[in-house]
C-alpha cells in the first residue's frame, strides 16, 4: 500500500478503529481498511435488527418487525441499485466487507441512533454479493413515538454508515468496471 493509500486509510485492531497511539498485543487482529462505499439473516435470528445477507431483502416483513403500538412513525431508507452512475450505463453492483468489522460497526450504530435520537427500534440490513439494478442494497427503518426523531436518526445512520462501515462496492458499467471511492473516513479514524 502507498503512502498516499495509507493517509486516508483506517485502521482497524480486533474489528474496532484503532486510536493513535494504541499498543498492539500478541494476537491481536490488524486490518487496513482503505474508505468505504456506503452474518446470515435468517427469519428465526434473535438479532435481526442488524444484518448481512446474500439473499433478497424483505423490506415489509423488516418494516413489520420494527412496528409497535407506541410508535407514531417509521422512517425507511431503501437503498436500491440505479441502472446509471456518473453518466454510465450500470448493469448491476458487487458488495464485499469485512463482516466481522461490519456487523459490530452497525450494532454500534443502532445503539447510538436508539441513545442520541430517543428512537425505539432501528433494523439495519445490508446486501453483500452480486445485486441487479432495481434491488435493495441496505434497508434502515427506525421506529419512533415521533416523525422527526425517525427522520434525523435514519439520514444519520445512513449517512454514518456511508463513511464508517467497512462495506466496499463495484459498479460494473457495460463499459468496464470500477470500485466506488469510498466517502472520506471521519478524521479520528485516519491512520497517520
Amino acid at each position: 500500500m502507498s503512502e498516499v493509500m495509507l493517509r486516508s486509510a483506517a485502521i482497524a485492531i480486533n474489528h474496532t478503529y484503532a486510536l493513535p497511539g494504541q499498543i498492539l498485543h500478541d494476537g491481536d487482529e490488524i486490518a487496513i481498511l482503505p474508505p468505504v462505499s456506503g452474518g446470515t439473516f435468517l427469519a428465526d435470528n434473535p438479532n435481526w435488527q442488524i444484518a448481512l445477507v446474500r439473499e433478497t431483502i424483505d423490506a415489509a416483513d423488516i418494516v413489520r418487525r420494527v412496528k409497535s403500538g407506541e410508535d407514531g412513525a417509521i422512517c425507511v431508507f431503501d437503498g436500491t441499485v440505479r441502472n446509471n452512475s456518473r453518466g454510465r450505463q450500470t448493469l448491476h453492483l458487487d458488495y464485499e466487507a469485512y463482516e466481522e468489522m461490519a456487523l459490530k460497526q452497525m450494532l454500534l450504530l443502532r445503539a447510538e441512533a436508539i441513545e442520541h435520537y430517543g428512537v425505539r427500534e432501528v433494523a439495519i440490513v445490508h446486501r453483500l454479493g452480486r445485486l441487479l439494478v432495481g434491488e435493495t442494497s441496505i434497508l434502515i427503518a427506525v421506529a419512533s413515538a415521533h416523525r422527526g426523531a425517525a427522520f434525523d436518526a435514519c439520514e444519520w445512520l445512513i449517512d454514518t454508515l456511508k463513511k464508517t462501515v467497512p462495506i466496499w462496492k463495484r459498479e460494473q458499467f457495460i463499459d468496464g468496471a470500477a470500485w466506488v471511492d469510498g466517502e472520506p473516513f471521519p478524521e479520528n479514524f485516519i491512520a497517520r
